[in-house]
């Protein structure tokens, strides 16, 4: 009798143990993503190749995946860029080239036919979803003015969430706080009367990146109890101006020592027009010196304002890796994505710019990278990908199919292989009445406009930093890339007149 029972237990256990295997087979664990959403950041990080910038923390995530050297947004302003990438779609109409746009089509939007982000999309997956800080456009997520109260504003991506979430501290508002100074001020109430950055003694809660940082590994520690996968978005508001950060953030640069612009002048054979005036900059009055593209600023200002950027990057870099060190602490670092993404690219002093707004390199080329458990690690990826990529990308690494069609196509051959030689190399950026396109070797801009030239073609294996149009030398060329250029052309500006 004690034998059989013996053999009952252990048949038991046996099959109990292949049911649970064939159920996990049948339903397999969701990894979670934890996606940190960074603004203004271009690559100029350590990982990228920039030995001066102190980026321990990104570096870090970069060895531990892919590092994307050639990832460019569609639109070249905040909320735009956002909402194209979180729709993986390709601008069609004005509105969506707007900071806005996610207000418009998705917000307040009167119908609600289709799935608006890819959060939604994972939400309606049984994942959890939380954001904290600008993940969308508004600061806080919440639709109100620069110096409105947001107690009771309704969200800008209503359908997204279980959680929006973001802590002012002494700033109040999340649109205050965006423009935040270290005395608790905001350039909102002060009319505009600040500077472009600021250097101060305080320690990094004195900023409210920090605060988004303490908020997120809160979550996470209450994340990493359900039962459920999760999204976790973060988004940090720096290197956004004003470029303000904790003063030891600072004295990490020599700033008599930092390089200045290899594009110091407007590109040849451009017209002004594909430029601007520095307007966002100049917004802040008080800054010593107010660039247009007749009068750059002077080498010892732009190296003030180039030491800014980078103390704004190392102190946001600081405060990714808080957030990924409790990842790790709480044991969720083997099943969850991690992205960091910057919206677009900045101009700082590149072409006499001090800005995004263009659909050059400098303002579409962002910072991209990716560590997913089971692939590539310490590797790097230097073909074309788009901003409209990283949603289909998501969905087949989370298994999710019955998805609508989009814009972008999935790169994870590119995460198994990052050098797959079948990959279509190519990316479309809008603005300034404008398509841009982005090959393995060319840009190729066409404008819809009277200032001339209308086109512009660089060979960025001679010319790396665009500084010299060449459309006009190469008319095969461009008539060859038309062709590709032609399938980005989505009729936002109207359609191509050949003979211009």
């Amino acid at each position: 009798m004690y034998k059989n029972r013996l053999l009952f237990v252990a048949v038991s256990v046996s099959f109990l143990g292949l049911l649970s295997c064939h159920m996990h087979t049948k339903q397999p664990v969701k990894p979670n993503i934890l996606f940190f959403f960074v603004d203004d950041l271009r690559p100029e990080l350590h990982c990228y190749g920039d030995s001066l910038i102190r980026s321990p923390n990104m570096d870090r995530l970069a060895r531990q995946g892919i590092l994307f050297r050639h990832e460019f947004v569609t639109v070249p302003t905040c909320g735009a860029s956002r909402y194209s990438m979180l729709t993986g779609s390709l601008p069609r109409n004005r509105g969506a080239l707007s900071n806005d746009a996610c207000r418009h089509f998705i917000g307040e939007a009167k119908t609600h036919d289709v799935p608006e982000t890819f959060i939604e999309r994972l939400r309606n997956h049984g994942y959890y979803t939380v954001g904290i800080g600008k993940i969308s456009h508004y600061a806080d997520g919440k639709l109100y003015p620069y110096l409105g109260d947001p107690e009771g504003a309704p969200l800008e991506l209503p359908h997204s969430w279980d959680e929006m979430l973001f802590d002012a501290g002494k700033w109040g508002t999340g649109w205050n706080a965006f423009f935040g100074y270290a005395d608790g001020s905001n350039r909102n109430t002060r009319k505009n009367e600040v500077k472009p950055y600021e250097c101060a003694e305080v320690p990094d809660s004195g900023y409210p990146d920090r605060l988004t940082a303490q908020l997120a590994v809160q979550k996470l520690r209450e994340l990493a109890g359900k039962k459920q996968p999760f999204f976790l978005g973060v988004g940090f508001f720096k290197p956004h101006l004003p470029f303000n950060a904790p003063e030891k953030y600072w004295k990490l640069y020599n700033e008599n020592k930092l390089p200045l612009t290899p594009s110091p002048d407007i590109p040849r054979n451009v017209n002004p027009a594909s430029l601007h005036n520095s307007g966002e900059f100049n917004a802040y009055k008080l800054g010593e010196e107010h660039p247009t593209l007749e009068n750059p600023v002077s080498d010892a200002y732009a190296r003030k304002l180039r030491h800014a950027y980078f103390a704004a990057i190392s102190y946001v870099d600081a405060q990714v890796g808080k957030v990924l060190g409790e990842l790790d602490r709480q044991g969720l670092e083997d099943n969850t994505i991690v992205i960091l993404w910057g919206d677009h690219g900045w101009h700082l002093g590149d072409d006499r710019v001090w800005g995004k707004h263009t659909i050059f390199e400098w303002a579409l080329r962002s910072a991209f990278m990716m560590r997913v458990p089971g692939m590539k690690q310490n590797a790097v990826c230097d073909k074309i990908v788009s901003s409209v990529d990283i949603y289909p990308t998501l969905m087949e690494l989370c298994g999710i199919r019955d998805t609508l069609p989009v814009d972008g196509k999935s790169f994870v051959p590119l995460l198994k292989h990052p050098d797959d030689p079948h990959w279509d190399e190519v990316a479309y950026s809008y603005f300034r009445r404008g398509i841009s396109m982005r090959t393995s070797r060319y840009r190729l801009t066409h404008y819809f406009r009277n200032a001339r030239p209308v086109t512009e073609l660089y060979d960025h294996q001679a010319d790396p930093y665009e500084n010299r149009n060449i459309a006009s030398a190469r008319p095969e060329l461009v008539d060859s890339l038309m062709k590709i250029w032609e399938k980005g052309n989505t009729g936002l500006f109207g359609m191509m007149n050949h003979g211009q």
